[in-house]
């Protein structure tokens, strides 16, 4: 057992580990940030059922919901420079490999949650929006002040979910060769033959973003569902 594991290796391996988690923390920050903005681009024009872009979303939709996010990463990675070469002449053979990585994951990331966004949107009763025009709002402001308040509190739990789930997806990008945390202790594995230690490191790392994620959306969550299952005892 000693040979297999060993708490003297785990305190080793802990900084050498260590100072690769913010590529991971980066990847994650401008992924889900860049595909926050893309879903509600993508929830709109699915709203409205803009002719043409609709069809052409729902094709990009069923590829990203039907396919591995690594064969997605592996699309990005070696499809992207061929038709940005081909298409605009742009030559990507300089370009560092994390861009790649956050391209495939904001793609990815915006149909998730753009299909969140679409379902909390239009599960608010039309009659809300229709007695918000009726009492003189104009549309935008039916939208923010009505529909948006209720559809963020509706989208958040799943939309908290989906950030949790981010974190453990970039274990993928090591595939491609971004030497984030996980690609660190394979490397580290694979040079001194021991990996649990390694793994055991970054499963604490990971359960422990996974604990404060999820304190702070059940915080969140809390906060703003204050007074309204008041609202809805009274209503009855």
């Amino acid at each position: 057992m000693g040979d297999l594991f060993s708490w003297q290796r785990v305190v080793q391996n802990f900084p050498i580990l260590i100072v690769k988690l913010p590529i991971t923390f980066e990847i994650v920050a401008v992924s889900f940030s860049a595909g926050f903005v893309l879903a509600l681009l993508i929830a709109t024009a699915r709203i409205k059922k803009i002719p043409v872009l609709n069809q052409l979303l729902t094709v990009f939709i069923s590829f990203e919901r039907g396919t591995p996010l690594l064969v997605q990463m592996l699309v990005v990675y070696y499809a992207l420079p061929i038709a940005l070469q081909s298409f605009f002449g742009i030559d990507t053979r300089r370009w560092e490999k994390i861009i790649f990585v956050d391209l495939a994951l904001i793609l990815n990331q915006g149909v998730f949650l753009g299909e969140i966004f679409r379902g909390a949107i239009t599960s608010i009763p039309k009659g809300q929006k229709e007695a918000a025009l009726a009492c003189g709002l104009s549309e935008f402001n039916a939208f923010v002040k009505i529909i948006l308040p209720q559809a963020v509190r509706i989208a958040l739990p799943s939309t908290g979910l989906n950030l949790i789930g981010l974190f453990q997806e970039t274990s993928l990008v090591f595939m491609i060769g971004v030497i984030d945390i996980i690609g660190r202790a394979s490397a580290l594995g694979a040079s001194s033959g021991h990996s649990l230690e390694s793994y055991l490191i970054i499963a604490t790392i990971f359960v422990l973003i996974n604990f404060i994620l999820t304190a702070i959306t059940t915080k969140i969550d809390k906060k703003l569902s204050y007074g309204v299952k008041a609202v809805r005892e009274g209503a009855k």
